[in-house]
């Protein structure tokens, strides 16, 4: 599997700019890799370091819906 365009190249202001608007989008985290070009892996560790939540924020936590 070859790696990802921007593998190993630091994350810019854009960069950052783009990952919190895709995060607030709902967007996947694999999804988020795709389109900026880093591995899932990538952007959950940056998006922790960058205080950025990759939470969904349209859905219950699990196990809390009624019966």
């Amino acid at each position: 599997m070859s790696n990802p365009k921007n593998h190993g190249t630091p994350w810019t202001a854009s960069d950052d700019r783009q990952l919190k608007q895709l995060a607030d989008q709902n967007t996947p985290t694999r999804l988020i890799g795709l389109k900026m070009g880093r591995t899932p892996e990538a952007v959950q560790s940056h998006a922790s370091d960058a205080k950025v939540s990759l939470k969904p924020t349209n859905q219950s936590p699990y196990g809390t819906r009624g019966k």
